[in-house]
């Protein structure tokens, strides 16, 4: 990753390039990792330090702007600390107030407390109802103003321009993409473990605007964002007499309403969509045997991709949809396979001792997540697509299935405890980056499982 910015010979390294370079350090220590076959979990690569950030609150004429401004500024903080790659300076330690802030920085200041860059920003409600919320990202050392954007929105969307913020602050100091203004759904569960109740919920990346989107009536599993669009595929449990069907649906976040895809007996593992959003593949299994279908999404077509005598189950697209991932025991046990889109040219990509589950690949189509279980405990790992550079990034007795951040640095799974004295667990969503440092628990308000991150909300 190389910077935009220029400077003269001599002068003082720019803020974007001083994170860039440290940042360019993961990305040649992940890349030049070599492949192991050994089980360990990697914590020494690719350490960064978290940059000094000072976030001040919103500037507001009036008390409700005012409290807009603040709330606004703790989101920010709150979104850039929780990647591990800055640190928000302690709002005790600022010389230069809120008011003053307008006429602009007196970079100085900053600098004595340690700041390398200041974001600063208003917050102004208009007669029409709306509100106007501009924000500035300024380089303390350069003493020049490296982003500055404006907003006009309802007051209720402020959470939501919040992390457009982060995200912009994000883009502009690592050349990187944002991930803050997206979602994640998952499987809220609550009950005895015998009669777990199990329902779709929903919540931004951070825990916040939890809601749940099923009642609970019946069995929810593995839900999926489309990329392209603001739908959720899921398989859910209809009782047919005495027989419980298997049924994938389609669930419209901005319409609430859901489709029947089509009842599959015997399916094995949940849909995913295509990278273009207009097909879903997924596991079926007929007469026995478990192989992997594509279906389009316009004309309800079934195509096969696979045809083996063994399971054939999990499959990915990648982000060209060219080719896909896979589990297959047709080695003689778990393993990650990859294919071309029509089913030809598979090869076995896992080879480290164990089972390998839950391939996804990376939205960037780098590296594909896996879970790993071997010697009774379980793993989240990464290799690219032809099964080098294999890493472990998390172990414990029982971690499973992993999904992307849109921008690829980041990974959601969950985590389940052993059964206590009365033979109960708990199961708690988590996320962690590819340097497999900044592991953090997502907090909701039931046990939580199989998590699927959404694509940046525009």
């Amino acid at each position: 990753m190389q910077s935009t910015e220029s400077r003269p010979t001599g002068a003082p390294m720019t803020l974007s390039a001083r994170l860039s370079a440290a940042l360019v350090l993961v990305a040649v220590l992940l890349a030049g990792a070599p492949a192991q076959a050994q089980l360990n979990v990697d914590i020494r690569e690719g350490f960064v330090k978290p940059l000094p950030i000072a976030v001040t609150d919103f500037y507001g004429e009036v008390s409700e702007e005012t409290r807009l401004g603040g709330d606004i500024a703790s989101v920010v903080a709150a979104d850039l600390e929780r990647s591990g790659l800055f640190r928000p300076v302690d709002k005790r330690a600022y010389i230069q107030d809120v008011a003053s802030l307008r006429l602009g920085p007196r970079f100085g200041d900053w600098r004595l407390i340690n700041a390398e860059a200041l974001v600063s920003g208003s917050v102004a409600l208009q007669a029409d109802g709306r509100m106007v919320v501009q924000f500035r990202l300024w380089d303390v050392f350069s003493e020049v103003q490296m982003r500055g954007t404006q907003y006009t929105t309802p007051p209720s969307n402020w959470r939501s321009i919040a992390h457009r913020i982060a995200d912009e602050i994000y883009q502009r100091l690592t050349g990187e993409q944002g991930y803050f203004n997206t979602q994640i759904v998952y499987i809220a569960e609550q009950g005895p473990q015998n009669r777990r109740i199990k329902r779709l919920a929903i919540m931004d990346q951070d825990g916040e605007n939890h809601r749940f989107l099923t009642s609970g009536n019946e069995l929810v599993l593995t839900p999926r964002f489309s990329p392209s669009t603001r739908e959720i595929t899921y398989m859910a449990y209809q009782s047919n007499g005495r027989v419980e069907v298997p049924r994938v649906y389609l669930f419209n976040l901005n319409t609430g309403q859901q489709e029947v895809l089509g009842d599959f007996p015997g399916m094995t593992f949940a849909p995913r969509f295509s990278t273009e959003g207009n097909e879903v593949i997924l596991s079926m299994a007929r007469d026995g045997n478990s192989e992997i279908y594509t279906i389009d999404l316009r004309t309800r077509r079934q195509t096969k991709l696979t045809n083996h005598p063994a399971i054939d189950t999990s499959p990915s697209f990648s982000p060209d949809s060219r080719e896909i991932t896979f589990n297959s025991d047709r080695g003689g046990s778990p393993q990650i396979y990859v294919m071309n889109r029509d089913g030809s040219n598979v090869r076995r990509i896992s080879r480290g001792q164990g089972y390998y589950y839950t391939p996804v690949w990376s939205p960037r189509g780098d590296l594909i997540a896996f879970t790993r279980q071997h010697a009774g405990e379980f793993y989240i790992g990464v290799m690219r697509p032809d099964g080098s550079g294999e890493r472990m990034l998390v172990r414990d007795y029982n971690v499973e299935a992993p999904t992307w951040a849109p921008n690829g640095r980041v990974l959601s799974y969950f985590r389940t405890t052993r059964a206590d004295s009365r033979g109960q667990i708990t199961s708690k969503i988590f996320t962690i980056d590819l340097t497999g440092f900044n592991e953090r628990e997502l907090v909701t308000p039931l046990d939580a499982s199989d998590p699927a991150w959404s694509p940046l909300i525009q």
